[in-house]
């Protein structure tokens, strides 16, 4: 059988009945400040906002890792234009441009 004998005074039961509502009142307050919705809504923000700044992040070092790859193609170490690449391309684009612009006039007139 277990001893169930108590030492304490009843002035120490007290107390202790007191410190322990107190620690149960601190844990219902937490736990109320956890469900609020304004602390569920602000969690839910909080992880959006991360998830959101992730997914820029790495869009943006792809997108720089595009932008580099494409500069060393047209551009050699020195940061010179590599004229034997840009030159078509310039022809191609103002040949593509020059085209929708003839064909916006013709349905203009």
């Amino acid at each position: 059988m277990a001893d169930t004998s108590d030492t304490r005074t009843p002035a120490q039961i007290e107390a202790d009945i007191r410190r322990r509502r107190e620690v149960l009142a601190e844990t219902l307050d937490e736990i109320g400040v956890r469900v609020h919705p304004k602390t569920v809504v602000g969690d839910a923000k909080a992880r959006v906002v991360a998830h959101v700044d992730h997914t820029v992040g790495r869009a943006y070092v792809q997108v720089n890792r595009v932008v580099s790859e494409v500069r060393t193609r047209f551009v050699d170490d020195e940061g010179a234009p590599r004229l034997e690449r840009v030159v078509p391309v310039a022809l191609v684009v103002v040949g593509v441009v020059g085209l929708l612009a003839l064909g916006a006039r013709r349905r203009r007139d």
